[in-house]
C-alpha cells in the first residue's frame, strides 16, 4: 500500500468574496437587530418577558389545580387568559396543523371513548379548541390589542379575589401549606396586564 497524498485546500478568491459579503451581512443585521432593541427599550421588551411569565403561571395554576392539591378558584377562566396572553410563537403553533390534530384527537377520544377521558383533561382539551377554532376577529383584533390585557386583568383580579376569601382571608392565603403557591401563581397573573396597560399609556 502506497503513500497516500495530501490534498491541498487552494482557496478560491470567488469563494473568500462571497463568504465576506455574507459576514458583512450579517454584521449589518446584527446592528440593526441591537439598535431596534434599544429603540424599543424595556417597554417591549417587559411586556413579552412578562406575557411569557404570565401564560407559564396559568399553566401552573392549571397544573396544579388539576393534581392533588385542588382549590376552590374557578381555573375554567384561566382558559381565556391563557388565549389572550399566549406568546405569538406558541400562539401560532398551536392554532397551526399541530393544534387542529391535537384538537381532533381530542374531540374523537371524548366523542367515542368517553371513559378513557380522564377528568383532567376536560380544562387542556377545551383551550386546545379554543385555541383553534376562535374566529380571526378574536385573534387579530382583540389579543395584543387593550381589550385583551382588560380581560387578562378583570380575570386575574377575580381569581385572587376568589383565593383570598376561599383561603378565609389574605394573611391565611399567604400561610397555608397550599396557598402560597396559589398566591404567587395568581399574583403573576395580575403583573403581565398590569405592566401591558402602563407600557401603553406611559
Amino acid at each position: 500500500m502506497g503513500r497516500m497524498p495530501y490534498l491541498a485546500l487552494n482557496s478560491d478568491p470567488l469563494i473568500d468574496e462571497i463568504l465576506n459579503s455574507d459576514f458583512n451581512e450579517l454584521k449589518i443585521a446584527a446592528t440593526r437587530l441591537i439598535h431596534h432593541a434599544a429603540k424599543l427599550g424595556g417597554k417591549g421588551l417587559g411586556t413579552s418577558f412578562f406575557k411569557w411569565l404570565a401564560s407559564f403561571a396559568a399553566i401552573y395554576l392549571l397544573i396544579l389545580d388539576r393534581t392533588n392539591w385542588r382549590t376552590n378558584m374557578l381555573t375554567s377562566l384561566l382558559v381565556p387568559y391563557i388565549f389572550f396572553s399566549l406568546p405569538e410563537g406558541i400562539f401560532d403553533l398551536v392554532r397551526g396543523d399541530a393544534g387542529k390534530w391535537i384538537a381532533f384527537v381530542a374531540v374523537v377520544l371524548r366523542l367515542f371513548f368517553p371513559r378513557h377521558f380522564p377528568d383532567w383533561l376536560e380544562i387542556p382539551g377545551s383551550l386546545i379548541l379554543l385555541l383553534v377554532a376562535a374566529p380571526g376577529f378574536f385573534v387579530h383584533s382583540l389579543r395584543d390589542h387593550l381589550a385583551g390585557v382588560v380581560i387578562c386583568l378583570i380575570i386575574g383580579c377575580y381569581l385572587l379575589q376568589e383565593h383570598i376569601r376561599a383561603s378565609g382571608g389574605f394573611r391565611n392565603s399567604l400561610t397555608q401549606s397550599h396557598g402560597i403557591s396559589n398566591t404567587l401563581g395568581i399574583v403573576l397573573l395580575l403583573v403581565f396586564p398590569v405592566w401591558a396597560m402602563l407600557a401603553r399609556f406611559f
